[in-house]
């Protein structure tokens, strides 16, 4: 990919940029499961934050994840067959929760909405989404210009 023509690599004036919000957190902290005390308001800080986003404008998508022990792992090796393994990529207790994708104007305001998300623990990484240059010229993530046009 040229580097001239990526649009969304770094904040830019005039374009709103896209920002993943991937929460990690440490999954050997117990938290609230269905019915059990600490569960609905739980669910209820997050359906507030969301709905938040959704009405300044800014919420893409969303969603938490199951915890890694669900997870499946397909390992890509240029020239050797995809290797299909049970179980996160890395072993750590630490592991991504959930993330938002979101559009703002900049790294600021990503970080304002980063700093709102309700969770007691954890880790919340900030990430610009690639951009490039769609086909009628507006940034548009990578994936989504692929199949756009």
């Amino acid at each position: 990919m040229d580097p001239a023509n990526v649009v969304g690599s770094h904040p830019m004036r005039g374009i709103d940029m896209q920002y993943l919000l991937a929460i990690t957190t440490d999954e050997s902290v117990p938290r609230p499961a269905p019915g059990e005390p600490g569960f609905d308001e739980m669910r209820q800080a997050f359906a507030t934050y969301g709905r938040a986003l959704a009405a300044a404008g800014v919420l893409c998508d969303g969603g938490s994840l199951q915890p890694s022990a669900s997870a499946t792992t397909l390992r890509l090796t240029l020239g050797e067959k995809p290797t299909v393994t049970d179980g996160p990529y890395t072993e750590s207790k630490e592991q991504l929760a959930g993330y938002y994708r979101i559009e703002v104007d900049d790294l600021d305001a990503a970080l304002e909405w980063a700093g709102r998300i309700p969770v007691p623990f954890g880790v919340v990484e900030i990430r610009p989404i690639l951009l490039v240059p769609g086909p009628d010229g507006t940034p548009t993530p990578v994936g989504d210009a692929a199949t756009t046009g």
